[in-house]
């Protein structure tokens, strides 16, 4: 079974190296104009992996999601009328 997933983002000096990081991770963006990757990992494992790829030559700098941690049910929330009468139209 799959536990709770946390991304990584990587920043990376040149993109060529890129697909280096498939051995921790799976891969889902990679940026060609801003040079990073992100991959997502098992949370568990997050903090490991992340000591071990800032320890790579070819990156510049590694970073956590905080997503997991945010909280993303939000109370109070009001629907929009707008969208809620074209819902009923059926546009």
């Amino acid at each position: 079974m799959i536990g709770q997933r946390q991304g990584i983002i990587v920043w990376l000096f040149s993109i060529k190296q890129a697909k280096n990081l498939k051995k921790y991770g799976n891969i889902h963006y990679i940026s060609k104009r801003l040079k990073y990757v992100v991959l997502y990992c098992d949370q568990v494992e997050s903090e490991e992996l992340c000591n071990k790829i800032d320890a790579l030559s070819f990156v510049k700098k590694v970073e956590l999601s905080y997503r997991p941690f945010l909280k993303t049910d939000f109370d109070n929330a009001k629907p929009d009328k707008a969208k809620e009468y074209d819902y009923k139209l059926g546009f």
